[in-house]
């Protein structure tokens, strides 16, 4: 990695470190209360991996009043040799419902990952934009054109739905056990979980459908 990048994801990783969303009150020490107190106040976290400035972690909670609401994401985040000047690539590891995320590879669309970037942005940009994407969501420039449609087609659905997912990826409060019932009747039938649950959210929870859809 460059001079230039490196000094600047330094800096940037402090800034996280320290700002109000990704440090607590002042003086917590312990990391588990640190933790608690990033999950409560609607936080953004950042970690290295394996002490590379090149490969970082990121974790955004999911806004309130949302359905990814109590829920914890994960982002993979790598750094280009040519930052600040383009963007870093970055992607949910966390499987998450959402029309501007694939609910296969964890793609994000989002326009200053891309072309409206600036150098003067940070990784704390990033992940507060994520936050507001997850917040606000733009249907008709989707990652994922099967979440879109639900969302615009059917919105209590994509609600209830983002919602299982995020309980049962991501931590949150929000199970829906007869989403859980159909979902081990395909696993019952030999059908991989995370497929069962991708298949089903995408034909409506209709086990009939989904079933057809898998078995042909």
């Amino acid at each position: 990695m460059s001079n230039i990048a490196s000094q600047r994801i330094k800096r940037e990783f402090k800034e996280v470190v320290k700002s109000e969303e990704g440090s607590g009150p002042e003086g917590r020490k312990d990391p588990k209360e640190v933790h608690l107190a990033l999950v409560a106040k609607c936080a953004i976290r950042i970690d290295l991996v394996n002490d590379s400035w090149s490969e970082l972690r990121g974790q955004i909670a999911g806004p309130p009043d949302t359905p990814y609401e109590g829920g914890n994401f994960e982002l993979e985040i790598v750094v280009p040799e040519t930052y600040p000047f383009n963007p870093p690539k970055v992607r949910f590891l966390t499987r998450i419902w959402h029309p501007n995320i694939s609910s296969v590879t964890g793609a994000i669309c989002l326009d200053i990952l891309k072309d409206q970037w600036a150098a003067a942005m940070t990784l704390r940009t990033v992940l507060l934009s994520l936050q507001a994407l997850l917040a606000a969501a733009e249907p008709d420039d989707p990652q994922d054109a099967v979440v879109a449609r639900q969302f615009k087609d059917h919105p209590a659905v994509f609600k209830m739905t983002a919602q299982h997912w995020s309980a049962i990826y991501a931590g949150g409060p929000n199970r829906k056990p007869e989403y859980e019932s159909r979902a081990r009747r395909l696993v019952d039938m030999g059908v991989e979980t995370n497929t069962a649950y991708s298949v089903l959210s995408a034909q409506n929870w209709d086990l009939e459908r989904a079933t057809e859809s898998i078995f042909g």
